[in-house]
């Protein structure tokens, strides 16, 4: 065909489309000779019949027309086959349509397109799984649930997104919903109206007195509890109502059987996106007279939201004015006031109710304890202090005469109250009886020492301490703490030089661990200020512990305080360190409000129990369920509305589950535990073997030499001890069977709260990917105790009796499970190669446990094995023993085990 020909053939769809009249366009593709191509990388078009290659100089993407390059609107598209020897090749025309598209053969039919998985809806449960990143207990669920349907034993009638929207709103019918309301603030002359969602207070309360699953919980009077330790009696505090506020309490005398409904009130701005510039205000409410395990709980009857604060913004035009100040101070206390209205009248009249025991009493609602980071309890008290130079919330007697004067003169005392650093605020909380907001207010270990004084300012010191040292002392202290043994609850870090959290927890973690990965590297020759820095944490980290026991006596009391000389020593000491250098860094300034609050850390836990009961860790908690229903389910507007309709909609989901599981436990009496034999349980069986395959598996490692030989001698040693009597000599054989397993279960009476603990210890060569072998306090003799490392645990049978056996072999010696009291962390001694330092900081169980070890070991050491211990050795012993900051302490005190 011709030229002439293909354009008359292709008249109507040759025309450029930006020509009037036009009614289409076409494509020319004009092979070129050789000698026209350009020297640069050919471009080819993927599909294209004649599988050409553009030239750069005579391309043009668009509608080409055929008239030639001449054209101003056209282009020449020319091209050749890279594999042919033929030169010039028949001129290709396409229209529009036709361009670019690819002329594929048709594919096979492929039936099962979604191969690998079994069926279609093996692929599209797991496609779904992955897009809404259900996690493993989900996904469980959810498959427990599908096979259910298939048996017939379960039935689900929902068909799509806005009916489980409906079932959801019925069933959150069932409680207080929240209602939005506007307040009002002035600010210049004129009304700023604010948004705030409210579920009443009151209101939530009366549905947890109708709930029959918690009703029989309920506390209502004070206790002062006792226990018997030798032959005296000592008093104890752990619930709010073992405190001596609850006791000071003064209701009305005229109502009979008059008792406090206490609250826990919490309240903190939070970052509901990733770049921080939507914020949320939730507040957090619990119930103060049920017992610990419902109230911090998860289920219904612990933390619940009850409304959203609107958050001020911060603009530039007011910052740091006084009175936008005082303005964000107003609103705050406005929205708390449509929280607490009913609450505040019901404090002063009562209400009637018949409890769980017929017993009809008049219910008086108190505000027992604010929890909050330090700058929310300043908004919480009455007064905000302006520099700071006031401890708080503790009020000195200056502050009498201020108080006086502010309804007489306003004036007057607001000179009175910028003389001591204060603004006039109205608290809300006055209007609720029984509630001063200095009483309420109480120290909060998350915020004032994991994410404060220790984890913030104290670690961050020892960062600069080491980067002063050099980079080799960086990298061993990371290193050290990259290799630090595992544990079930503390976090695992890889680098400490160049890493930053914002939560509390994991600095905890992190001051932990660095603390011992530096004892042999910031000693009194490599660093002054880093030893006596080290010293400072290790007293920190004796307070820290004794302060979150679960369980508080005059006797750890007594210790807080002690030990807060101890600490007051070590800071003086470490900033004249401080004041002797230039241009470190380092803060020589350690007055500021963290770390004064934990003075007064004994008067809250004689007032209101342990630290648990107002502790922000579970509430802030909280804010991770409220920023997923922001990022994954909201659509950016209104985004208060929808975050608490989503969390309404889960807290009726909690209210269901507590009715199920209180029909399952009455007619079943269910329990996820199987029953123990004695304290202990074994799990992760592994496949049986030969006591010769077991020596052969293990050939290089010297714990297994001659282990059926060994283990012979301990069974004869040892069963007539566990009341097996022996009349023969047991001979074990190479193709004796054993079971091993690498997880085990203990159970222990914890010796802070009396109470069922519980350890999770594993025994394994790779335990996601690491090997860990954990390590345990074993009974060796009724008097006796040690410190062991698991290396092997299994299961046997002997041929003389039909019981099978449960072994663990440890180093330095094999033992029974039964032996076993409790798991522990053991770090290795830097300075002592094959010793260990007990890790006392896991809990307070291991930390109690260590101080009576050293009170019953500890012996004062010679003038001579004093002078001749390193630091090291004494900042070892010191880490495991109640010197009180003594330099006179055993290296050996503690008990380092030894492998």
């Amino acid at each position: 065909m011709s030229i002439e020909e293909a354009i008359a053939a292709t008249s109507s769809l040759l025309v450029h489309p930006g020509v009037t009249g036009s009614s289409g366009s076409a494509a020319a593709v004009i092979p070129a000779p050789l000698r026209q191509l350009s020297a640069g990388p050919s471009q080819s078009i993927p599909g294209s019949p004649t599988g050409f290659a553009l030239n750069e100089d005579d391309a043009l993407m668009g509608m080409v027309s055929p008239r030639g390059r001449n054209t101003l609107d056209s282009a020449q598209v020319a091209g050749h086959s890279v594999n042919s020897t033929v030169l010039d090749r028949p001129t290709l025309f396409q229209s529009a349509e036709e361009f670019g598209q690819q002329n594929l053969k048709c594919m096979a039919p492929d039936r099962e397109p979604w191969r690998p998985f079994a069926s279609e809806g093996d692929y599209v449960f797991a496609t779904v799984a992955v897009e809404a990143g259900l996690s493993s207990t989900q996904v469980d669920s959810l498959l427990k649930l599908i096979h259910c349907i298939r048996q017939g034993t379960a039935s689900v009638t929902l068909c799509n997104d806005a009916g489980l929207r409906t079932a959801l709103d019925r069933a959150a019918a069932q409680l207080t919903p929240f209602l939005k309301f506007e307040i009002a603030a002035p600010y210049k002359g004129s009304d700023v109206m604010f948004p705030i969602h409210i579920r009443p207070l009151w209101d939530w309360a009366l549905d947890l007195l109708q709930n029959p699953s918690l009703a029989p919980h309920f506390v209502w009077d004070a206790e002062r509890v006792f226990k018997l330790d030798g032959e005296t009696y000592e008093r104890f505090y752990t619930e709010p109502w073992t405190g001596d506020h609850w006791w000071d309490i003064q209701l009305p005398t005229h109502a009979e059987n008059a008792v406090p409904f206490a609250f826990i009130l919490y309240a903190d701005k939070t970052r509901l996106s990733s770049h921080g510039t939507v914020k949320g205000y939730p507040m957090v409410v619990r119930c103060a007279n049920l017992p610990v395990h419902i109230r911090n709980g998860e289920r219904y009857g612990g933390g619940c939201v009850v409304g959203w604060l609107p958050i001020v913004p911060e603009l530039a035009s007011e910052e740091r004015k006084t009175s936008y100040v005082n303005f964000k101070r107003v609103v705050w206390h406005e929205a708390f006031y449509k929280l607490l209205e009913k609450v505040a009248e019901l404090s002063k009249v009562g209400y009637l109710h018949e409890c769980y025991d017929n017993i009809r009493r008049w219910l008086f609602p108190v505000i027992l304890i604010l929890s909050a980071d330090y700058e929310r309890t300043l908004c919480d008290d009455a007064y905000m202090r302006h520099e700071m130079q006031i401890p708080m919330p503790i009020l000195p007697s200056p502050f009498g005469g201020a108080l006086g004067l502010i309804e007489d003169k306003k004036s007057a005392s607001e000179k009175k109250l910028k003389s001591l650093g204060l603004r006039p605020v109205k608290n809300i909380f006055w209007s609720v009886e029984h509630s001063e907001p200095e009483q309420a207010a109480s120290f909060e270990p998350l915020h004032s020492l994991h994410g404060g004084l220790g984890g913030k300012h104290m670690h961050e010191e020892l960062k600069i301490v080491v980067n002063e040292l050099g980079r080799d002392f960086e990298t061993c202290l990371e290193e050290r703490v990259s290799a630090f043994p595992c544990w079930r609850g503390l976090a695992h870090f890889d680098t400490v030089i160049h890493i930053t959290f914002s939560g509390g927890n994991k600095m905890r973690d992190l001051t932990r661990q660095c603390f011992y990965a530096a004892l042999d590297i910031l000693t009194s020759t490599t660093s002054q200020v880093g030893y006596q820095l080290l010293r400072m944490i290790c007293s920190y980290l004796q307070l820290e512990t004794l302060i979150g026991l679960d369980v508080h006596t005059e006797a750890t009391l007594g210790m807080i305080e002690d030990e807060l000389l101890v600490f007051r020593g070590e800071l003086k000491v470490y900033r004249s360190h401080v004041r002797r250098l230039h241009d470190t860094g380092l803060k020589d300034n350690w007055n500021f409000p963290k770390a004064h609050l934990w003075k007064h850390v004994t008067r809250d836990i004689w007032s209101k129990g342990a630290i648990r009961n107002y502790s922000a860790r579970l509430n802030e908690k909280m804010h991770g369920p409220l920023k997923d229903a922001y990022q994954d389910r909201s659509n950016g507007k209104d985004v208060a509305g929808q975050i608490l309709r989503i969390d309404h909609h889960r807290f009726a989901i909690k209210l269901i589950q507590a009715r199920i599981d209180a029909e399952n436990e009455r007619v079943t009496h269910f329990t996820d535990d199987e029953p123990f034999e004695g304290n202990t349980r074994l799990g992760a069986p592994q496949q049986p073997s030969t006591l010769s395959g077991v020596e052969n598996t293990h050939r290089d490692d010297r714990a297994f030499e001659g282990f059926r030989r060994r283990l012979e001698i301990f069974l004869n040693a040892c069963l007539p001890t566990y009341g097996y009597p022996l009349n023969t000599w047991i001979r074990l054989q190479g193709t004796d069977t054993v079971w091993e397993y690498r997880y085990l279960k203990v159970n222990y009476a914890s010796v802070v709260d009396w109470k069922v603990a519980v350890n999770h210890i594993r025994c394994s060569p790779s335990f996601h990917g690491r090997p860990r072998y954990d390590c345990a306090l074993i009974q060796l003799s009724e008097t006796k105790t040690a410190f062991v490392r698991l290396i092997f645990m299994f299961t046997c049978k002997i041929a003389a009796f039909e019981d099978v056996f449960q072994f663990a072999l440890v180093q330095p010696l094999t033992a029974g499970t039964g032996s076993i009291i409790r798991g522990a962390l053991l770090y290795p001694d830097p300075s002592h190669h094959g010793k260990f330092l007990v890790v006392e900081h896991t809990d307070g169980d291991m930390f109690l446990r260590m101080k009576r070890w050293t009170q019953t070991r500890c012996q004062v050491p010679e003038a001579a094995e004093q002078d001749s211990s390193s630091d090291s050795d004494q900042m070892s012993a010191k880490t495991q023993s109640n010197t009180s900051g003594s330099e006179q302490s055993d290296p050996d005190v503690g008990g380092p085990a030894s492998e």
